[in-house]
């Protein structure tokens, strides 16, 4: 099936999807760059000596990181597949 619908596309409809199956990995990327700053300033905030009493903005930290980087490889996932069956939205 993948190689009949491939078949069917011109080479500016297969050069877009190249394009967009980069822009979703580049998204993908982001979102773990997100997920690793918000990771490194939660473990700042634990390091801290003087910082003790902001203690729970470094828990915020760690949670916001693993809600980050869970939702990049969702989306991540969810575009690919939708990629791969071509199932595109109208404009």
């Amino acid at each position: 099936m993948k190689n009949e619908h491939q078949n069917e596309l011109i080479i500016r409809d297969y050069l877009a999807r190249q394009r967009t199956t980069l822009a979703n990995e580049r998204t993908l990327l982001s979102f773990i760059r997100t997920s690793l700053y918000f990771l490194v300033s939660g473990t700042a905030l634990f390091e801290v000596e003087k910082l003790n009493h902001l203690r729970a903005l470094g828990y915020l930290g760690f949670g916001l990181s693993i809600a980050f980087l869970i939702a990049g490889i969702l989306n991540y996932f969810k575009v690919k597949k939708r990629l791969r069956l071509g199932d595109y939205q109208p404009m």
